[in-house]
């Protein structure tokens, strides 16, 4: 059911030293900040041969990443995205195998523009899992 690996997510606590720090120190391809208000995000996305990196710093007071950050002041590695070929189906084969997804259980248009949900990291050995629809 999961395909690629999409991006590793990494909640940060000063945005523009860790993309500064992938940009000079490690050489890496590093996107411009993008906002995304659904989320209460700010992400920067770093460009692998192989995947990506996702970096998270909380936008506004009520970010899911605050909370995070809150707990991890240094801040550390937030969530695994993978890819699906239908976001729907999926879904309802997690449900049905007793997963639990975030939230209201309905697609959200993530980062890159496609749906993605969050599946509840108890179920998935303490790691927060996103599926993105490719």
């Amino acid at each position: 059911m999961i395909g690629r690996l999409n991006h590793v997510a990494i909640a940060v606590p000063d945005l523009e030293a860790a993309a500064a720090q992938y940009r000079d120190t490690l050489g890496a391809e590093v996107g411009p900040p993008q906002d995304e208000p659904d989320h209460g995000v700010t992400v920067v996305f770093i460009t692998l041969p192989n995947t990506k990196i996702e970096l998270l710093h909380p936008l506004g007071t009520d970010s899911p990443i605050r909370g995070f950050l809150d707990k991890n002041p240094a801040g550390g590695i937030h969530h695994m995205c993978y890819e699906v070929g239908d976001i729907t189906a999926a879904r309802d084969h997690l449900l049905a195998q007793g997963a639990r997804v975030l939230g209201d259980g309905s697609p959200k248009i993530g980062a890159h523009g496609k749906p993605v949900l969050f599946l509840h990291p108890k179920d998935f050995n303490g790691c927060l899992l996103e599926l993105e629809e490719a």
